[in-house]
C-alpha cells in the first residue's frame, strides 16, 4: 500500500508503466466535475470509476480484494478512511474471488486505517486488502483501475 499526495504522484510513476498514465489523465481533466460513471483512460489497462458515494461506519465495511488491478483510490471531495490488511492474516471470507468483477470479499477487521483528504491517494494492490468509504456523509472520489 501506498499513500501520498497528487502533487507528489511522479515519484511512484516508475513503480507501474501505467501509473504514470493514470496521474497524467488525473492531472489535466476536471474530474471533479465530470459525469459519475466509468472513465475510458486506456481501455481496460487503465480506466477510472468516478463516484460520489455515501459513507458507512467502519464496523459495516467489508475488506476487498483484486487480483487483475491496482486499485488508485483518489480523494477529490469530503473525508475517507480507508481500512488495510494484509492478505496473509485473512480468515474470514464471504464473498468468494469472481474474475468478473476482480473482487473477493473479507469480514476481517483492518488492521490499519488511513484518512485521505482532497487531493490524497491511496494505492492498494492484490496483496492489500481494503475497506474504502468509511466515515460519514458523502464524497466525490475516483478509483483508477490499474491492469496488472
Amino acid at each position: 500500500m501506498i499513500v501520498s499526495n497528487l502533487t507528489h504522484s511522479d515519484r511512484i510513476e516508475a513503480l507501474h508503466p501505467l501509473f504514470k498514465t493514470f496521474f497524467d489523465y488525473v492531472k489535466t481533466h476536471d474530474l471533479l466535475n465530470a459525469e459519475y460513471g466509468r472513465i475510458e483512460v486506456q481501455g481496460d489497462d487503465v480506466f477510472i470509476n468516478h463516484i460520489n458515494p455515501e459513507c458507512v461506519p467502519a464496523d459495516k465495511q467489508v475488506l476487498e480484494l483484486h487480483r487483475d488491478y491496482i486499485d488508485i483510490h483518489l480523494l477529490l471531495e469530503g473525508t475517507e478512511t480507508i481500512g488495510w490488511k494484509a492478505i496473509e492474516d485473512l480468515t474470514h471470507e464471504i464473498k468468494p474471488y469472481e474474475k468478473e468483477g476482480d473482487c473477493a470479499l473479507y469480514a476481517d477487521k483492518p488492521t490499519a486505517c488511513v484518512t485521505l483528504r482532497p487531493g490524497e491517494f491511496l494505492i492498494a494492490f492484490p496483496e492489500d486488502l481494503h475497506a474504502p468509504i468509511i466515515g460519514e456523509g458523502k464524497i466525490k472520489k475516483l478509483i483508477g483501475k490499474i491492469k496488472i
